[in-house]
């Protein structure tokens, strides 16, 4: 088993790489290899030259080598011992020289057998070296270890190594050794050599000279072959010295030297090859585990089951192989060799050129399938082209796609003249770089269309395309933007991936990974970001960071010295973790040196010169300090250190240590206790954020610890980069019917600033979507996809590797339609001027310009004779730009028609309509013409500046003046109106007082000595109105008094300019201006202004719809901005608030005040009674630069304190001042209240009342008297009390929300009183009074009456026999509740009929024998005291019918209930007599009328006779009597009652019983019951 140093074996990275399953597996194979698979080399030269008797030698080598397997093994066991382990190191000097001289003399092709044995790490060093760690640390070491120091030289030892390459060389050694044995030269030469060994190592020379003899009398040893026998010994014997002291030095070696990164022996060359013909590339690679090689074409790798028959790749005997059969012109590529094992990855590049025949072409030779011709073949097989048209058909198109997606862009290239077998150059690139094909794009020429495929897209991908075609010496291009869109996420809401994962920084130690943030993140924020990285050749991923970050760059450790891996990232929010991005390129953990040093390592055969040396141990240095430490880099996550190797360090590999400090100590801690930094840059972990740290390093070697370097300066853990400012000026505007193209103002101040993202949206959608997914540089991008007539808004915010920026603010709306177009016709053609021969034209520009600047004009005429006109001519061949122009050469008093049409960018638009007929003569008239070019500005909703140019003919004398009319644009041609009674000598007017929405038109006419002339074309129409996003010229005036005029403009196109004038002249060369304008903003400033820039100054914007603005300095306007100028040159500083003073909880006193603007220079004086006062235990002072609030505290006011106190304020020029005066009573009421203060806060130590008592009414009209506490614990009591008598409550507060309550039901005046709460325990007590009487009392109960009036019920109808009630319900009654009623508004007077009450809850209106004159509304009002509350009911219609029908009703059956006939009384329910006895019964009967008596027996009727007699007296009383009964008068007897009302009947039951018969019923009971006791 492979042993390791401590240090790798603490670290679970280091000890799974050591010990991973691919690695044993390998080191096993290789060693089993070893063992029976011999040494070959592939010269062929050295092994044809010898002799038959070299090879019947090397035949005998081999069955010793063989033979001796046993004893090698033997001896591994022996030298387990250590007594092995101090061999001297002449051994290894005697086996060099061996090696030397067999290598140097050509023996490196022979086909010898030599077995190699694995080593193994010693235990122990070959002395005893310095220790690198502590006490403490050494005790936590295995007993028999110690630290490896790794030496910076390479021993070149027979023996040691198990590359291919140096077995045989060994092998070389071996030949030379036994041919100094096989002749007595030989064996003189192998006595001297013993005798070297045993005196020194250092004569090779010798030796060589020896083998130099012994080859030369190589023809002698066939004949020497009779002492074979004797030679045979002595050949074991020395063999067998020579394999045990080699085994021995295996192992004392360190296994690390064991491993080995790839290195080029042979490596692949170039070639130059015709089409058909067949080519082999090779190479030989060493290292140690056997690297693994793979072939790639223009870095794609090589697919032999992909082009069956094409490739053949091979490895044998540590050769390798890449053959391409039948070459054809699609072969022409750069190859490369990769070679790669666990130290590392190493390539060899060679060119593969396959050519074609350039003379007469051989059809045999030539195939349809070759793609591209070099551009060397610059003239054709058949002659020169003078020139090659090409045209792009069936072009690719703006295209979307989406990540994991397939896409093709491809076009059909037509080149004139086709000239056969002679193809263009394609190429293709991506955002300006070209692009080679890969795995994940392919380019393919099919000889008349070229095309580009993902085979798996990715947001990298996205991007603007070109295919640049090039025919000799001309080349077309053609481009369109391809846009990636995000797969859709695993989880719903999940961040998109992240793009473009690079490798920054790599070493031995870590690799920085750097990508960029996606644009979508899925609704929420991106918490952070993990990295998984992978070994090349596998697929397991590891995540390389346990919580995410932020920072979009990251240092991974935990790497393998020499191995390459692959990198991606994981987007997280709170939703979870999104896809993961395209993984990285492959980078090796390799110093940037030693992938040099890789990388330029000869690559040409062995020379045979090895250089052997050894450092005494003796002579052992300590290095020095590092130098040039610094922090490169710096985030709240990690630091990277980074320095350079000391000068000082002898010739052994040092190592390095990195401590820290916290900033203001000196007590400094290792950071890398357990594991050595192999290279001078170190990334740290485990920082606190916001701490400050210190930083050193010092050097190790075998020697010992070297000095710190200087320490850092003081570094904060923190990010340095910080996250961009969002972008300003967000600017849309139109470029097709589906897109639009976005500028914008970058980002102030941005560091290392990766690009832009873009964002949409539809007006009133509120959803945005992204337009890119790649960050875009620059500040312009072109949004597609959009749909055409819809409005968008954008949005753009910037990216680096801080973050995203916040959003920009919303552009304006625009809609999505095609930009440019050709400009509408002109129109109002005129005649300004007329001479003989010519004409002066004038015309109106088009109201339509196509998007474009109109660049001219072209104009048409025709003669018109007789009234036909005739054919068209035109009268200028070069455009136009102004919108007159003078025809010559006409015709004199010939008729003539015109027509103008105007031409942008877009072409030449449709021509106008056909003039008047003008007719060409002189003119004599005396007035001037008409101006013209009238055009109009600064429109707004009731003004506008109306501006022309004087006429071409100013008539006999010149003009003197201008009128300027104006109409209503559907007015009649009568209303036309002047605006100036006086004529005007300027040639502009600012109209006022229009209509805000109306359409108007103006014309101008001049005026001259002679009169005025004929009015000009008209202006307009225009609507007064202002436009949205209109704005105006706004006058600056900045801190060094510098006054400035500034406009800015959203609606700037490309081309827009600014342009200003005074007095709508231009100010181009005004000496008393400047100038200056950036973007969309533009600034004038005055160098001294003074009377002489009094006037009107406007900003026009040109390419656009006539924006423009002004602004008016006259004499006011100066001096206000002359004096506003002095205040800025002289500064104030500005009080935002005056001083104040305010009393704190404690019944502190704070004085203070809050200035604008306080610069970290600022300066305050506090003054008290024109005294300075300072900071000390009186007064603590404050000042906030941040926020301008300067502060004063005093603990107490005292008498003494009353005065004036003044802060005085300096900042840098600028001065200030607040005073506040506290004196008499305003000095005595804020010294009280500041006592007050300071009681409250003593008060609050204890338990007390946030709120005191305070009384609330419920919904069920109930009295809650409630307060509040604060600062209470389990033992604070509450007592309650009225009147000063404590009242027993029946539940003990919790106090757990903190409110205490007390419920009194049924509030009335007995419950008027004085209420007390008294809240107590240890820590003191606090009481709260409530005043319950007199108006607190009243308006207690006034609350009280409300909640129950509130509390009433709708009022109800109830018909009675008495007549018809009115009723409401309330939760109780209060005699403080005063009631009304009224009756159709008028207030209802109480009688015996109509009256008033309260049952219980009830209210009541009674209405007794109600008749129609009671219908209507009546209205039950409730007044508490101070509001009344109504409640309304309806008596009439319906409602009263229905109400006086039940009262109807309820009356007569209350009639009859009271007259019906009835039996009051008298009767009893059973009557028990003995027989014999006279039964007398009387009842009393009632009436009316009075009723019919009846009497019943078991129901029949019963009749009076002598022994039974019924009476009915009176009509009032019934008499029932039986003389004697019997038991045959037993039974049920009933008196009927009955008159017209109804009838009555009451029962009774009459029993007789006889004593005897009694006596025995008695008996007879008793008897049962005993016996059932029983």
């Amino acid at each position: 088993m492979m042993s390791l140093p401590f240090y790798q074996r603490s670290h679970q990275h280091y000890d799974l790489s050591y010990r991973n399953k691919d690695l044993r597996t390998t080191m096993s194979q290789y060693q089993q290899e070893k063992k029976r698979s011999a040494i070959y080399t592939h010269g062929s030269t050295a092994y044809s030259s010898r002799s038959s008797a070299a090879h019947r030698q090397e035949s005998q080598a081999s069955i010793q080598a063989s033979a001796s397997s046993y004893q090698q093994q033997a001896s591994q066991a022996s030298h387990l011992g250590s007594s092995q382990f101090s061999l001297d190191s002449h051994v290894s000097r005697k086996a060099a020289s061996a090696y030397d001289y067999g290598y140097s003399h050509g023996l490196t092709d022979s086909s010898l057998l030599l077995e190699d044995y694995s080593s193994k790490l010693s235990p122990k060093t070959k002395r005893a070296k310095q220790s690198l760690l502590s006490g403490e640390e050494k005790e936590n070491l295995p007993s028999d270890y110690m630290v490896p120091i790794f030496s910076g030289r390479q021993v070149h030892v027979s023996g040691i190594t198990d590359t291919e390459e140096e077995r045989i060389k060994e092998a070389a050694a071996y030949i030379a050794q036994r041919n100094l044995l096989t002749s007595e030269e030989g064996i003189t030469a192998s006595k001297q050599s013993t005798a070297s060994k045993q005196s020194t190592v250092s004569k090779q020379s010798t030796v060589s000279k020896q083998a130099t003899s012994t080859l030369q009398q190589e023809e002698t040893f066939e004949k020497k072959s009779r002492k074979v026998a004797i030679r045979e010994k002595a050949e074991r014997l020395s063999l067998r010295k020579t394999l045990e002291e080699t085994q021995a030095y295996h192992d004392k070696l360190n296994e690390d030297h064991l491993l080995h990164a790839p290195e080029f022996i042979i490596k692949p060359r170039s070639h130059t090859v015709w089409e058909k013909e067949n080519v082999k590339l090779h190479c030989s690679v060493a290292g140690w585990p056997e690297p693994r090689v793979t072939w790639y074409k223009n870095q794609v790798p090589i697919n032999v089951h992909a082009n069956p028959g094409k490739y053949i790749i091979e490895s044998r005997y540590g050769m390798h192989t890449l053959e391409i059969n039948t070459c054809d012109f699609e072969d022409t590529a750069q190859y490369r060799a990769s070679a790669m094992n666990v130290k590392g990855e190493l390539s060899a590049y060679a060119s593969v050129v396959v050519k074609r025949y350039k003379g007469e072409f051989d059809e045999t030779r030539f195939h349809a399938g070759a793609s591209t011709m070099p551009l060397s073949f610059a003239v054709t097989p058949y002659g020169y082209a003078s020139k090659f048209e090409i045209h792009f058909d069936d072009k690719f198109d703006v295209s979307f796609g989406r990540e994991g997606e397939t896409m093709s862009l491809g076009c059909r290239v037509v080149i004139t003249p086709e000239i056969k077998h002679f193809q263009p150059e394609v190429q293709w690139y991506r955002n300006g770089a070209p692009i080679s094909p890969s795995k994940w794009v392919q380019t393919h020429w099919s000889g008349d269309r070229a095309t580009l495929t993902f085979s798996h897209l990715n947001k990298e991908d996205e991007g603007l395309y070109t295919i640049r075609v090039r025919m000799g010496e001309y080349y077309e291009q053609y481009s369109a933007y391809v846009f990636v869109r995000d797969a859709d996420a695993e989880i719903e809401g999940a961040p998109a991936s992240p793009l473009d994962v690079v490798c920054l920084d790599a070493n031995k130690d870590y690799i920085i990974i750097s990508w960029k943030q996606p644009a979508v993140d899925g609704g929420s924020p991106i918490l952070g970001y993990f990295i998984d990285k992978c070994e090349v050749g596998t697929d397991c991923w590891s995540q390389c960071n346990d919580t995410p970050v932020k920072f979009a760059r990251f240092p991974v450790t935990g790497l393998i010295e020499g191995r390459s891996y692959i990198f991606r990232v994981r987007a997280v929010n709170k939703t979870g973790i999104g896809l993961p991005s395209r993984v990285s390129e492959p980078v090796a953990a390799l110093d940037p040196a030693e992938k040099a040093r890789l990388k330029s390592r000869p690559s040409a055969p062995w020379t045979g010169q090895i250089i052997v040396t050894e450092e005494e141990p003796t002579e052992g240095i300590i290095p020095g300090p590092p130098t040039n430490l610094s922090v490169t880099e710096a985030t709240r996550s990690y630091v990277v250190l980074s320095w350079k190797p000391p000068g000082q360090r002898g010739h052994e590999g040092i190592m390095y240590f990195v401590e820290k400090c916290d900033a203001g100590t000196e007590n400094w801690q290792r950071v890398n206790t357990e594991l050595p930094v192999k290279s001078p840059r170190f990334a740290l972990f485990d920082l606190a954020e916001g701490k400050s740290y210190r930083f050193r390093v010092r050097c190790s070697n075998s020697a010992g610890v070297g000095e710190p370097s200087e320490a850092t300066e003081v570094t904060v853990v923190g990010d340095k980069l910080d996250i961009p400012k969002p972008p300003g000026k967000i600017i849309p505007s139109r470029n097709t019917d589906t897109s639009v193209v976005v500028s914008w103002e970058e980002s102030k101040d941005a560091q290392e600033l990766v690009g832009y993202y873009i964002e949409s949206s539809i007006v009133g959608s509120g959803k945005w979507e992204p337009c890119n997914n790649n960050p875009v540089k620059g500040s312009r991008f072109t949004c597609h996809g959009l749909v055409t007539g819809q409005s968008y808004i954008f949005r753009v915010r910037a990216v680096n590797a801080a973050g995203l920026s916040e959003y920009s603010q919303d552009s304006e709306a625009i809609e999505v339609k095609a930009a440019i177009a050709a400009p509408s016709p002109p129109y109002d053609i005129t005649c300004l001027e007329s001479f003989r021969d010519s004409m002066v034209l004038g015309w109106k520009q088009p109201d339509k310009t196509g998007g474009a600047e109109i660049t001219g004009y072209y104009v048409n005429y025709r003669e018109v004779i007789g009234g036909v006109p005739g054919k068209w001519r035109e009268a200028n061949i070069k455009a136009v730009s102004d919108e007159a122009y003078k025809i010559s050469n006409l015709k004199e008093n010939m008729v003539y028609q015109f027509q103008v049409a105007a031409m942008n960018i877009a072409g030449l638009g449709a021509p106008s309509a056909v003039s008047e007929s003008f007719k060409c003569e002189e003119w004599t008239i005396a007035v001037p013409g008409p101006p013209h070019s009238l055009k109009y500005s600064e429109v707004r909703k009731n003004s506008l500046v109306l501006q022309w140019k004087p006429p071409v003919h100013s008539g006999r004398t010149p003009v003197t003046g201008y009128f300027v009319d104006i109409k209503e644009t559907n007015a009649k041609d009568d209303q036309w109106r002047g605006l100036n009674e006086a004529a005007i000598k300027n040639k502009y007017l600012k109209v006022q007082g229009l209509k805000e929405g109306v359409s108007y038109v103006f014309r101008v006419r001049a005026i001259n000595q002679a009169g005025v002339g004929k009015p000009s074309d008209l202006a307009g129409p225009v609507v007064a109105e202002t436009r949205p996003g209109t704005k105006e010229v706004v006058v600056n005036v900045d801190d060094d008094g510098v006054i400035s005029l500034n406009f800015e403009c959203d609606q700037m196109t490309p081309k827009s300019e600014f342009t200003w004038s005074k007095d709508y002249i231009s100010t181009e060369d005004s000496p008393r201006l400047e100038v200056e304008s950036k973007g969309n903003k533009t600034k004038l400033t005055f160098k001294d202004l003074g009377m002489d820039d009094l006037g009107i100054y406007s900003c026009d914007v040109t390419d656009t719809d006539g924006i423009a603005s002004s602004y008016v300095i006259d004499e006011e306007e100066l001096k206000r901005l002359l004096a506003l100028s002095h205040e800025h040159k002289f500064p104030t500083v500005p009080a935002k608030s005056e001083l104040a003073v305010e009393i704190l909880e404690k019944g502190q006193v704070r004085f203070w005040m809050q200035a604008e603007k306080l610069s970290g220079n600022a300066k305050v004086n506090y003054i008290f009674n024109e005294k300075e006062i300072f900071d000390g235990p009186k007064y603590k002072m404050h000042i906030d630069r941040n926020t301008g609030i300067i502060e004063m505290f005093m603990e107490k006011l005292q008498d003494e304190d009353e005065g004036t106190y003044t802060f005085q304020i300096q900042d840098g020029k600028a001065t200030g001042h607040s005073t506040l005066v506290l004196i008499g009573d305003v000095y005595k009421k804020l010294q009280k209240e500041a006592e007050f203060q300071r009681q409250e806060w003593i008060r609050k130590q204890g338990p007390h009342f946030a709120e005191y008592l305070s009384w609330e009414v419920t919904g069920e009209c109930n009295v809650l008297l409630k307060c509040k506490v604060a600062n209470i614990k389990k033992e604070t009591h509450i007592i309650w009390y009225k009147d000063e008598r404590e009242i027993s409550v029946d539940e003990k507060h919790d106090f757990k929300d903190g409110i205490c309550t007390l419920l009194i039901t049924e509030f009335s005046k007995k419950d008027a009183g004085f209420y007390e709460v008294i809240l107590k325990d240890d820590r003191g007590k606090d009481k709260s009074r409530l005043k319950l009487v007199d108006e607190a009392f009243n308006e207690l109960m006034t609350e009280v009456c409300r909640k129950i009036a509130l509390s009433a019920t709708d009022l109800k109808i109830q018909s009675t026999a008495e007549g018809i009630r009115l009723y409401s319900f309330v939760t109780y009654y209060l005699d403080d509740l005063k009631v009304n009623w009224s009756h159709n508004g008028a207030g209802i007077k109480y009688t015996d009929r109509v009256k008033s009450g309260v049952t219980g809850e009830q209210i009541w209106l009674q209405i007794n024998e109600p008749t129609p004159n009671d219908k209507g509304k009546y209205v039950m009002e409730l007044f508490d005291g101070k509001t009344g509350h109504q409640k309304t009911v309806d008596l009439s219609g319906q409602a009263f019918d229905e109400a006086f029908a039940e009262f109807q009703r309820l009356k007569q059956a209350a009639i009859a209930e009271k007259n019906r006939a009835r039996v009051l009384g008298g009767l009893p329910d059973v009557v028990t007599i003995q027989e014999g006895k006279a039964l007398n019964l009387t009842c009393n009967v009632w009436g009316d009328p009075t009723p019919e008596v009846s009497w019943l027996k078991n129901e029949k009727s019963l009749a009076s006779d002598d022994h039974c007699n019924l009476r009915f007296e009176a009509g009032k009383t019934a008499y029932f009597t039986i003389s004697g009964v019997s038991t045959a008068d037993s039974g049920k007897y009933g008196l009927v009652v009955k008159n017209k009302y109804g009838t009555e009947t009451s029962d009774f039951t009459v029993s007789v019983f006889i004593p005897e018969e009694e006596a025995r019923k008695v008996a007879s009971e008793s008897q049962k019951g005993n016996q059932k006791s029983k």
